[in-house]
């Protein structure tokens, strides 16, 4: 089972990825650094739930790039 994520922190996570795309990385750690200095989040417990989504779409983003480029490869 996933764990469950409510609207807020997607919402926050989503809008903070279009805004700001090259800021965030697949470290957890750095990504709470970086909220820190670009979103005004009211609570560290919402900062890293934000900070721990964005991490995940990051991490399967790029899954799903190196899936596809050796999809290519073979063909």
């Amino acid at each position: 089972m996933g764990k469950v994520r409510s609207r807020q922190v997607k919402r926050i996570a989503y809008e903070l990825l279009e805004r700001f795309p090259e800021a965030f990385s697949k470290d957890f750690e750095y990504n709470k650094r970086v909220l820190e200095k670009i979103a005004d989040i009211p609570s560290r417990k919402l900062r890293n739930r934000v900070a721990g989504y964005i991490t995940s779409v990051i991490s399967s983003r790029l899954a799903a790039e190196k899936a596809a480029e050796s999809e290519v490869e073979v063909d």
